[in-house]
């Protein structure tokens, strides 16, 4: 089922019920509009539905004037009256005060009409996040938040649900924190499962110490470590995007010592609820519900089929890279790191797969028991090694730029779980027969050839631009600003600071232009072999840009010195302009090219610290 918006779109807003409720008929207002003449319609609906778009309080008020009835009209053929309209619109001083002086000819009973979705205004104001005319209206009736849609489905939910906090936490008080005659730990439920979705963890955190008995159903259980294990983002501690710029740029990573975030706070409060109860009981909380079944011939059931759970706990926390869920549950239950998904994957074979080096990394603090869990395999026999091996999607690279050093990426992942899987291992051979190497080296021969072509690409463009830089200044050493003296042979401004910065930027200029030449002439030369992409190219490359670079601004150095030269003092103003405008071509490369600059520098520089383990722990800690 679906429940309709004021707009006519479908929104799926229904959750699962495990009761059987049918509701009473809706409390619809008066059809008579619709069911009059379409003149009529058209004379007086249309322009009331325009004027509570806009908020047009006169041009309601000159058709209220002849016609007061029409407050409690529908003017939709969704039965949608001139307030539901009103209350769904966007929130603006000019429809605030046409919903407070329309509510003002209306009665009490009047704001309990409905739609044919059993909507009243209120609902429609709590998914449109509109504060202020939901406050016009609960003033008016404070019955209206204990009205219910065909679901049993309250105001509450609908702000919950469409994710506007300031909304959730105005009801959450109206309501008396959910009491009443209306609410049951059914529907209570629901609306924690949709605080938890949409991230307002306050309400969360308010309705779990309200109604500790929630903690014990499984479903709700269920479904709200669901969405945390989604959300990795509600876990990290916020930062400024300054701080974020400085720390990247220098890849220094700062633990900022602040209390836990809310989420975590909720996600505590309730785990720790859950650990207490039966093992089974906690191991059907974490698997989920099963979506479908499959038959895995290397692994058939006495009935022939296998229970696919699409939606374990842990395992989506892993795939999304949610590190500090994961911790948190391990923290109180450290058996879950033995624990396997459908396919007989670890947590720490399915962080492999993924790319999801945190996760991964926790395996250097679970001591020797690491030596038990690399060895284990999936219902494909396929170790710790083959999931490096596996071909992985697209997505999984996107945040490395270039083809190059995703394949270096590959590289340095392979070679890290290839140290600490058992060395027998690196030469096993899967249920398809083949190796590690042998999977790794068919499945990258894709990206080991777009690798090279983007290394020669980008070799081949910034060579130009050096052999360019070098051709000029290696011109201008021979012909100095101001000339020669024909008798001695010596430059005129021979005595003067800017000659010697000239001489000094154009020969620095042309040296480092050089060796920027000999940088990409070593890449295009290269073999491309796979271990050339660990270190050998993204060395040369960064080295090639940052001399490619120096002779750049050297270079303008010595245009900008040529003309102090060239004229006097009371002209200086002109050399100095000149000077100011020759730092825009190098503002520009350094703004154009600084991402490129920092994802080589890193792949070439810092590569190797990407898999380097702290004495800090983070499991235990």
């Amino acid at each position: 089922m679906s429940h309709p918006s004021s707009s006519g779109d479908q929104v799926s807003v229904i959750p699962k019920s495990h009761t059987i409720w049918i509701p009473p008929p809706p409390n619809l207002p008066c059809s008579d509009l619709l069911k009059g003449s379409r003149e009529d319609y058209i004379k007086v609906g249309i322009p009331l539905f325009q004027a509570a778009t806009k908020g047009d309080w006169e041009a309601a008020k000159a058709l209220l004037g002849h016609r007061p009835k029409l407050v409690h009209y529908a003017i939709t053929e969704n039965k949608e009256t001139l307030l539901h309209i009103a209350a769904s619109a966007e929130s603006t001083k000019a429809v605030e005060n046409f919903v407070k002086n329309l509510v003002n000819l209306m009665d009490m009973k009047d704001l309990e009409l409905q739609n044919r979705s059993y909507d009243i205004a209120l609902s429609l104001a709590a998914q449109a996040g509109n504060i202020e005319t939901a406050k016009i209206m609960m003033e008016k009736n404070r019955h209206l938040i204990d009205i219910s849609n065909d679901n049993r489905i309250m105001p509450l939910y609908m702000a919950a649900l469409f994710a506007k906090p300031d909304m959730v936490r105005y009801l959450y008080d109206k309501s008396n924190h959910m009491r009443g005659d209306c609410w049951v730990n059914e529907n209570r439920g629901w609306v924690l499962q949709k605080c938890v979705e949409a991230e307002i963890f306050d309400v969360a955190l308010k309705i779990v110490d309200d109604y500790p008995n929630l903690a014990f159903k499984k479903r709700l259980l269920s479904n709200v470590l669901l969405a945390l294990a989604h959300n990795a983002g509600a876990f990290e501690k916020k930062e400024t995007y300054v701080f974020k710029i400085i720390m990247s740029m220098f890849n220094v990573k700062v633990r900022l010592h602040e209390k836990d975030t809310e989420a975590m706070q909720f996600l505590r409060k309730i785990w720790e609820k859950i650990v207490i109860m039966p093992k089974r009981e906690i191991d059907d909380i974490l698997r989920g519900q099963p979506l479908k079944v499959e038959t895995y011939p290397s692994s058939p059931t006495k009935n022939g089929y296998y229970k696919t759970y699409l939606s374990r706990i842990l395992f989506v926390a892993t795939k999304m890279g949610n590190t500090r869920f994961i911790v948190e549950l391990v923290r109180l239950y450290p058996d879950l790191i033995w624990k396997v998904d459908d396919k007989e994957k670890t947590i720490f074979h399915l962080a492999v797969r993924c790319r999801q080096i945190n996760i991964y990394k926790l395996l250097f603090e679970v001591g020797a028991m690491k030596d038990l869990i690399t060895p284990m395999k999936d219902y494909k026999g396929n170790n710790m090694l083959h999931m490096v091996a596996k071909r992985i999607k697209q997505k999984r690279l996107q945040h490395v730029s270039g083809a190059a050093f995703q394949m270096q990426r590959e590289l340095l992942w392979y070679k890290e779980v290839e140290k600490m899987v058992p060395p027998k291992l690196r030469q096993e051979k899967n249920n398809g027969g083949q190796t590690p190497q042998e999977l790794f080296t068919e499945t990258r021969e894709k990206l080991l050839k777009e690798g090279g072509e983007w290394m020669k690409h980008t070799s081949s463009q910034c060579m130009v631009v050096a052999t360019l830089i070098a051709t000029i200044v290696f011109a201008a050493a021979f012909t100095l600003p101001g000339g020669y003296n024909q008798n001695t042979g010596i430059p005129f401004f021979s005595k003067e600071p800017s000659l010697i910065i000239f001489v000094i930027s154009d020969a620095v200029s042309l040296i480092c232009s050089s060796t920027s030449i000999l940088m990409f002439l070593s890449i295009l030369t290269s073999r491309y072999a796979e271990d050339d992409f660990v270190e050998s190219l993204p060395r040369k490359l960064v080295n090639g840009i940052a001399t490619l670079f120096l002779s750049i601004v050297t270079m303008m150095i010595a245009f900008s010195a040529s003309f102090f030269l060239l004229y006097n003092k009371k002209l200086e103003w002109i050399p100095i302009t000149i000077t100011g405008l020759a730092g825009i071509p190098v503002t520009l490369y350094v703004f154009l090219h600084q991402g490129l600059f920092m994802d080589v520098f890193k792949a070439a520089y810092q590569s190797k610290r990407l898999f380097k383990h702290t004495n800090k722990h983070t499991l235990y800690s």
